[in-house]
Protein backbone atom coordinates (compact mmCIF):
# COMPACT_ATOMS: atom_id res chain seq x y z
CA UNK A 1 0.00 0.00 0.00
CA UNK A 2 1.19 2.94 -1.11
CA UNK A 3 1.74 6.36 0.69
CA UNK A 4 2.98 9.39 -1.13
CA UNK A 5 3.15 11.87 1.62
CA UNK A 6 4.72 9.36 3.83
CA UNK A 7 7.12 8.55 1.16
CA UNK A 8 8.24 11.83 1.03
CA UNK A 9 8.85 12.68 4.63
CA UNK A 10 10.79 9.31 5.33
CA UNK A 11 12.69 10.80 2.53
CA UNK A 12 12.93 13.76 3.45
CA UNK A 13 13.87 12.31 7.06
CA UNK A 14 16.65 9.95 6.18
CA UNK A 15 18.29 12.69 3.95
CA UNK A 16 18.42 14.95 6.55
CA UNK A 17 19.59 12.43 8.99
CA UNK A 18 22.54 11.70 6.55
CA UNK A 19 23.55 15.58 6.53
CA UNK A 20 23.59 15.91 9.92
CA UNK A 21 25.60 12.79 10.29
CA UNK A 22 28.23 13.92 7.85
CA UNK A 23 27.98 17.31 7.41
CA UNK A 24 30.52 20.16 9.62
CA UNK A 25 29.49 23.18 7.68
CA UNK A 26 27.20 25.22 10.69
CA UNK A 27 24.72 26.38 7.64
CA UNK A 28 24.44 23.11 6.44
CA UNK A 29 23.45 21.58 9.70
CA UNK A 30 20.67 24.32 9.97
CA UNK A 31 19.10 23.39 6.59
CA UNK A 32 19.07 19.55 7.42
CA UNK A 33 17.54 20.58 10.92
CA UNK A 34 14.73 22.14 9.02
CA UNK A 35 14.58 19.52 6.65
CA UNK A 36 13.94 17.18 9.26
CA UNK A 37 11.34 19.90 10.67
CA UNK A 38 9.57 19.13 7.72
CA UNK A 39 9.27 15.88 7.54
CA UNK A 40 7.97 15.91 11.03
CA UNK A 41 4.84 18.69 10.27
CA UNK A 42 4.48 16.53 7.10
CA UNK A 43 3.82 13.26 9.23
CA UNK A 44 1.77 15.41 11.76
CA UNK A 45 -0.51 16.70 9.18
CA UNK A 46 -1.59 13.34 8.05
CA UNK A 47 -1.73 11.30 11.29
CA UNK A 48 -2.90 11.64 14.84
CA UNK A 49 0.73 12.04 16.22
CA UNK A 50 1.98 14.89 18.54
CA UNK A 51 4.42 17.08 16.79
CA UNK A 52 6.63 16.33 20.17
CA UNK A 53 6.11 13.09 19.75
CA UNK A 54 7.63 13.09 15.96
CA UNK A 55 10.47 15.20 16.86
CA UNK A 56 11.45 12.77 19.73
CA UNK A 57 11.20 10.08 17.96
CA UNK A 58 13.54 11.60 15.19
CA UNK A 59 15.56 13.25 16.89
CA UNK A 60 16.76 10.14 19.24
CA UNK A 61 18.24 8.78 15.41
CA UNK A 62 21.66 9.54 14.81
CA UNK A 63 24.02 8.71 12.24
CA UNK A 64 23.10 7.41 8.40
CA UNK A 65 19.31 5.78 9.11
CA UNK A 66 18.94 1.82 7.73
CA UNK A 67 15.56 0.35 7.80
CA UNK A 68 14.70 -1.61 11.12
CA UNK A 69 14.59 -4.57 11.55
CA UNK A 70 11.01 -6.58 13.12
CA UNK A 71 11.52 -10.39 13.83
CA UNK A 72 8.19 -12.32 14.26
CA UNK A 73 8.44 -16.40 15.33
CA UNK A 74 6.49 -18.78 12.90
CA UNK A 75 5.65 -21.94 15.28
CA UNK A 76 3.19 -24.11 13.89
CA UNK A 77 0.94 -27.29 16.27
CA UNK A 78 -1.73 -29.45 14.77
CA UNK A 79 -1.93 -27.50 11.46
CA UNK A 80 -2.32 -24.58 13.52
CA UNK A 81 -0.27 -21.11 14.36
CA UNK A 82 1.23 -19.65 17.44
CA UNK A 83 -0.46 -16.28 18.50
CA UNK A 84 -0.53 -13.99 20.98
CA UNK A 85 -3.01 -11.48 22.08
CA UNK A 86 -1.38 -7.79 22.49
CA UNK A 87 -2.09 -5.86 25.34
CA UNK A 88 -1.08 -2.38 23.48
CA UNK A 89 -4.13 -2.82 20.87
CA UNK A 90 -6.09 -6.44 21.93
CA UNK A 91 -5.51 -8.05 18.86
CA UNK A 92 -3.46 -10.20 17.80
CA UNK A 93 -0.08 -10.97 16.47
CA UNK A 94 2.88 -13.35 15.78
CA UNK A 95 5.58 -13.15 18.65
CA UNK A 96 8.21 -11.12 18.01
CA UNK A 97 9.29 -7.31 17.94
CA UNK A 98 12.35 -5.60 17.10
CA UNK A 99 15.69 -6.84 17.04
CA UNK A 100 17.78 -6.08 20.45
CA UNK A 101 21.58 -5.47 19.77
CA UNK A 102 23.98 -8.09 20.21
CA UNK A 103 21.41 -10.48 19.67
CA UNK A 104 21.30 -12.36 16.46
CA UNK A 105 17.82 -12.89 14.68
CA UNK A 106 17.16 -15.98 15.74
CA UNK A 107 18.31 -15.41 19.19
CA UNK A 108 16.27 -12.05 19.24
CA UNK A 109 13.11 -14.87 18.65
CA UNK A 110 13.61 -17.28 20.52
CA UNK A 111 13.68 -14.84 23.54
CA UNK A 112 10.64 -12.78 22.27
CA UNK A 113 8.48 -16.31 21.63
CA UNK A 114 9.58 -16.65 25.37
CA UNK A 115 8.79 -13.74 27.10
CA UNK A 116 5.64 -13.57 25.25
CA UNK A 117 4.11 -16.62 24.53
CA UNK A 118 5.97 -19.43 27.25
CA UNK A 119 7.54 -21.45 25.01
CA UNK A 120 10.81 -22.48 24.64
CA UNK A 121 12.24 -22.81 21.29
CA UNK A 122 14.70 -23.49 18.22
CA UNK A 123 14.79 -21.65 15.43
CA UNK A 124 14.87 -23.79 11.90
CA UNK A 125 14.43 -21.76 8.71
CA UNK A 126 13.76 -18.66 7.60
CA UNK A 127 10.72 -18.14 5.78
CA UNK A 128 10.44 -14.81 4.56
CA UNK A 129 12.08 -11.35 5.03
CA UNK A 130 9.55 -8.70 3.79
CA UNK A 131 9.67 -4.98 3.66
CA UNK A 132 6.54 -3.44 5.70
CA UNK A 133 5.91 -0.99 2.80
CA UNK A 134 5.08 -3.31 0.20
CA UNK A 135 2.49 -4.83 2.22
CA UNK A 136 -1.16 -3.81 3.95
CA UNK A 137 0.58 -2.51 7.21
CA UNK A 138 -1.09 1.28 8.58
CA UNK A 139 1.68 4.05 7.67
CA UNK A 140 4.22 4.57 10.18
CA UNK A 141 7.42 6.78 10.28
CA UNK A 142 9.84 4.35 9.73
CA UNK A 143 10.60 2.13 7.36
CA UNK A 144 10.93 -1.87 8.47
CA UNK A 145 12.13 -5.16 7.33
CA UNK A 146 9.93 -7.81 9.03
CA UNK A 147 12.03 -11.11 9.45
CA UNK A 148 9.65 -14.48 9.75
CA UNK A 149 12.04 -17.37 11.18
CA UNK A 150 10.13 -20.79 11.98
CA UNK A 151 10.45 -22.08 15.32
CA UNK A 152 9.98 -25.71 17.21
CA UNK A 153 8.90 -26.07 20.90
CA UNK A 154 11.68 -27.86 23.36
CA UNK A 155 9.96 -26.65 26.33
CA UNK A 156 8.00 -24.54 28.33
CA UNK A 157 3.90 -23.76 28.44
CA UNK A 158 1.75 -21.40 27.11
CA UNK A 159 2.26 -18.59 29.06
CA UNK A 160 1.19 -14.75 28.53
CA UNK A 161 3.71 -12.03 29.68
CA UNK A 162 4.42 -8.68 29.89
CA UNK A 163 3.14 -7.11 26.86
CA UNK A 164 0.36 -9.55 25.87
CA UNK A 165 -2.66 -10.95 27.23
CA UNK A 166 -3.10 -14.10 25.87
CA UNK A 167 -1.38 -17.36 23.75
CA UNK A 168 -3.30 -19.76 21.39
CA UNK A 169 -3.00 -21.55 18.51
CA UNK A 170 -5.07 -20.83 15.15
CA UNK A 171 -5.51 -22.57 12.15
CA UNK A 172 -5.82 -20.17 8.78
CA UNK A 173 -9.40 -20.45 8.06
CA UNK A 174 -10.38 -19.05 11.76
CA UNK A 175 -8.04 -16.47 12.35
CA UNK A 176 -8.21 -13.69 15.01
CA UNK A 177 -8.43 -9.70 15.01
CA UNK A 178 -5.15 -8.76 14.08
CA UNK A 179 -2.80 -6.59 14.89
CA UNK A 180 -1.81 -4.95 11.56
CA UNK A 181 0.59 -3.03 12.56
CA UNK A 182 2.34 -6.35 13.20
CA UNK A 183 1.03 -8.85 10.32
CA UNK A 184 -1.26 -9.44 8.12
CA UNK A 185 -4.22 -12.00 7.29
CA UNK A 186 -1.92 -11.91 3.75
CA UNK A 187 1.74 -12.42 5.35
CA UNK A 188 -0.51 -15.19 7.80
CA UNK A 189 -1.76 -17.02 4.12
CA UNK A 190 1.80 -17.21 3.20
CA UNK A 191 3.14 -18.46 6.40
CA UNK A 192 1.04 -21.27 5.81
CA UNK A 193 2.18 -22.30 2.64
CA UNK A 194 5.14 -23.51 4.53
CA UNK A 195 3.05 -25.50 6.39
CA UNK A 196 1.88 -27.44 3.72
CA UNK A 197 5.24 -27.15 1.64
CA UNK A 198 8.17 -27.19 3.99
CA UNK A 199 10.47 -27.86 0.71
CA UNK A 200 8.99 -24.23 -0.02
CA UNK A 201 11.78 -21.38 -0.57
CA UNK A 202 12.52 -18.57 1.51
CA UNK A 203 10.38 -15.49 0.49
CA UNK A 204 11.71 -11.77 -0.07
CA UNK A 205 10.49 -8.77 -1.91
Amino acid sequence: MSYKWLEWAKRIQSLSQAGLAFSKNVYDIERYQELRDISAEIIEQYTELDMGKIKELFHNEDGYQTPKVDVRGVVFRDQKILMVKEKLDECWSLPGGFCDIDLSPAENIIKEIKEEAGYDVKAVKLLAVLDKNKHPHPPEPYHYYKLFIQCEVIGGKAEAGLETNEVHFFDEDHLPELSLNRNTDSQIKLLFEFLRSPEKETVYD
